[in-house]
């Protein structure tokens, strides 16, 4: 970038404000003042002392941003708005990203404020200032020091020229408290208006985020206390509420408020009947086709009939006209019929029949499904012992079981202290065993606390949980309703790996000392690796939502990661990684900029979803919620080919997925309840799958 000299002499000299006099320090703000309403702040850089200034002290759209001495003039005192603008010239003019260039390196400037993306920053607890829109961090050109060096936008890195002090953000740690009697009115097909109490802050409520399921709708600011949200006819969504202050804290959620939206109108007429149903075999999989229903509002699913029992559904506006049956026995004859539906459930007459036998033996990836028991809660994770005994841990039930996977029978060997879930998807979640559990009998457990998330172990002795022996390896990791990943796996270098959320707050994952959306690796006694790349747990970071770990052959590590609302993807982890999240979803966004991973595979969110990973003979097998699928991919170099869809709604929502110790998988479900942390108010299945070669 151009450095513009200059002297003060050039620079017409202002009355001081009392609110900079401080100019390198941190600056009070009263409590209970919302941060629009705060006092104008300098903006100094932590590594050269100096402040963020407009080139020259003129008010001119297009004059360029750079570092000088502090000296209390107007085109040092910065506003944070509750709309996220840095504003300047008592609040006249906004911090700008010249032609909203989301690639690094990005060139500011000052403009009249438009509320673009491209005038929207986010402070973060460690002093960085993040771009919204690109995701990019604030930063002295070269690292430089001196007056009149450049300040633009860089792949955020946590080095001292991208941090800075302030009174609107890095001296506040505090979040606000939660939301208080979220309630809805005036629930239409298509909108509802929803409600809540104000929220407490130290400094002030700057916004309120607005979720469904974990999936951000909108954001308001921290003065409005209700919306008007778009909604979905006959679609069931749990809406809540966070809010967060000016420095990037957010609070624990509110409580849940479920809706429904009715049908925007009434709708009688089903559709018309599937036409030309054909099947074909190849070894123990058989794959329907037909033509297509037509409808006066539109077709929304197809349930698939085998032997007079529904076995899968394909979903969809349109849905596709195929579906594929795996697993079935060898040199048997199967008879389909396929059903339309609409939105409305008006399902049209059966199509015609057809029968297909299927061959002699398993010549495809997967062979054969058996379900090994059922659930009253939702398991979660899932581990084999050296015997061949199943050890899975119930989230909401917070207990640990082992099933005899002939015989199906189950023993509860105890409940794991100090778990609280979420009323969302926190609880008892990720499980793993010692490298040398025949000797040391450790397990591994990662759970939310009534405070944290936290990782620990636990020694299993004599059949029960030895809770005495408990050590609490990793505390402090920030838990919210949802995004609190979970999943644990050891690596062949003997290392332990662990998936965490972001917390609802998309900061923390780009926040290196941070432990939230991230990837953790630590020794099996809860100490730091001495190679770890920023000196402390973090492997990896700029994750949503990652819960689905596994190695391939080559002891690489790949990552399952929730998107928000457009699409999930899967990434080959590298040591140091940044995968881009929040400025980044997936391929969406500023996806291109320098420094970013892309993911190996996306996946839309309405056909994903997805939780647990795992790898067998180099073939990845993922485990979807919303998608209820399971997907196979090659592994081929560091991409995943030949991508293939199974169970498409068999059986409903898929969470984990696990190597069995013949060569196929463990597949749970987790269909009922997984929202909400009531216990025992699920029926889930622990399936066999078997494998071909």
């Amino acid at each position: 970038m151009r450095v513009i000299a200059r002297t003060n002499a050039r620079r017409p000299r202002r009355r001081l404000l009392p609110a900079v006099l401080a100019a390198a320090t941190l600056l009070a703000v009263a409590p209970g003042v919302p941060a629009s309403a705060a006092a104008p702040s300098t903006v100094v850089g932590v590594a050269s002392g100096r402040c963020l200034d407009v080139v020259g002290n003129v008010r001119t759209a297009g004059a360029g941003i750079n570092i000088y001495d502090c000296n209390g003039q107007a085109n040092q005192a910065w506003t944070l708005t509750s709309a996220g603008e840095l504003r300047v010239y008592d609040e006249t003019m906004c911090l700008d990203v010249v032609g909203q260039d989301t690639t690094a390196p990005a060139a500011l400037q000052i403009n009249n404020c438009t509320g673009g993306a491209n005038q929207r920053w986010r402070t973060t607890t460690t002093g960085t200032i993040v771009g919204v829109q690109s995701g990019l961090c604030l930063d002295v050109s070269g690292a430089g020091t001196a007056n009149s060096t450049t300040v633009g936008l860089w792949t955020c890195n946590g080095q001292s020229n991208q941090r800075w002090t302030t009174s609107f953000g890095s001296a506040d740690s505090q979040p606000p408290t939660a939301p208080g009697s979220p309630r809805v009115s005036g629930l239409t097909c298509n909108s509802v208006t929803f409600a809540w109490n104000a929220s407490t802050d130290n400094v002030g409520v700057a916004f309120y985020d607005v979720y469904h399921d974990g999936q951000l709708m909108t954001s308001v600011s921290g003065t409005t206390l209700s919306t008007t949200l778009t909604v979905v006819a006959g679609t069931t969504w749990g809406l809540y509420v966070n809010a967060r202050d000016a420095a990037g804290n957010v609070s624990q959620a509110s409580a849940t408020v479920s809706i429904t939206p009715p049908p925007c109108q009434a709708d009688t007429q089903p559709p018309t009947t599937p036409q030309q149903l054909t099947g074909t075999a190849s070894g123990t999989t058989v794959t329907l086709r037909w033509t297509a229903s037509t409808d006066n509002v539109g077709v929304r699913a197809y349930d698939i009939h085998r032997g007079g029992v529904k076995v899968g559904t394909v979903t969809g506006a349109p849905p596709v006209t195929t579906f594929t049956d795996s697993g079935l026995a060898a040199n048997t004859a199967y008879q389909y019929y396929v059903v339309a539906r609409d939105a409305q459930d008006n399902t049209s007459s059966r199509s015609g029949t057809t029968t297909v036998t299927t061959g002699a033996g398993c010549g495809n990836p997967v062979c054969g499904v058996r379900q090994v028991t059922t659930d009253t809660d939702i398991p979660w994770g899932l581990v084999t012992l050296p015997d061949g005994s199943v050890l899975y841990n119930r989230r909401d039930a917070h207990d640990i079981i082992q099933l005899n996977p002939t015989t199906g029978a189950k023993t509860n060997l105890g409940t794991v202290p100090n778990v609280q879930s979420t009323d969302g998807e926190g609880g008892l979640l990720g499980l793993a065993i010692s490298s040398s559990y025949a000797s040391d009998r450790w397990l591994y457990i990662m759970h939310t606390s009534p405070s944290d998330n936290r990782i620990v172990r636990i020694r299993l002795e004599n059949g029960r949980l030895n809770t005495a022996s408990e050590q609490v390896l990793v505390s402090g990791i920030r838990r919210n309703k949802y995004h609190d990943g979970g999943r644990l796996r050891f690596g062949p270098d003997g290392k332990l790996y662990a998936s965490t959320g972001d917390a609802q707050n998309g900061n923390y994952a780009q926040d290196r000392s941070a432990l939230e959306g991230k990837i953790l690796r630590l020794n099996p006694d809860g100490t730091v690796p001495s190679d770890n790349p920023f000196g402390n747990y973090v492997w990896s970071y700029g994750h949503r939502n990652p819960q689905g770990l596994a190695f391939d052959s080559q002891g690489r590590l790949w990552e399952q990661e929730f998107g928000n609302s457009i699409m999930d993807e899967t990434n080959l982890i590298t040591k140091g990684g940044n995968y881009g999240w929040p400025a980044c979803e997936g391929t969406s966004g500023a996806c291109g900029t320098a420094g970013f991973i892309a993911p190996a595979r996306t996946y839309p969110t309405s056909e994903g979803s997805c939780s647990g990973i795992t790898i067998v003979r180099d073939a990845l097998y993922v485990a979807c919620a919303r998608g209820a699928r399971m997907y196979r991919a090659v592994i081929s170099g560091s991409s995943l080919t030949n991508v293939q869809t199974y169970f498409s709604g068999t059986y409903g929502r898929l969470r984990t997925v696990e190597p069995a110790p013949d060569g196929g998988l463990w597949l749970t479900t987790t269909n009922t309840g997984d929202k909400d942390s009531t216990p025992n108010n699920s029926n889930e299945r622990i399936l066999h799958v078997t494998l071909g070669n």
